[in-house]
């Protein structure tokens, strides 16, 4: 390839470099009006990206939330049930029994 035909070859289009031919200088790649929407369709995809990553941090916050209070309910009741079972040991593996009598019973039908 000589010298000469190479200035005449176009950059590619993501430079944006300036180059000359037979028409004077011009800028090889995308126009104006291309540039412009490009700049505004990454800046859309720039803000829906941030809200997303907003809206994931809030679900985040209030799953947590629920988790700490689900984790709470499971420990005071846990703790009550476990007193009933020391307290009554009899009734707890009798109602044990009559619950797994139950469950069988619906499970294998």
């Amino acid at each position: 390839m000589n010298p000469s035909s190479a200035s005449d070859t176009p950059m590619p289009e993501s430079t944006g470099a300036f180059v000359s031919g037979s028409g004077g200088t011009r800028r090889a790649g995308l126009s104006s009006s291309a540039d412009d929407t490009m700049g505004h369709a990454h800046a859309a995809v720039h803000r829906m990206a941030q809200a997303a990553h907003e809206a994931v941090d809030r679900l985040e916050q209030t799953l947590g939330a629920g988790s700490d209070r689900v984790m709470d309910w499971q420990h005071a009741y846990g703790e009550r049930a476990r007193d009933q079972v020391r307290a009554n040991p009899l009734a707890a593996v009798g109602i044990a029994f009559g619950v797994g009598v139950l469950l069988s019973r619906v499970f294998v039908r």
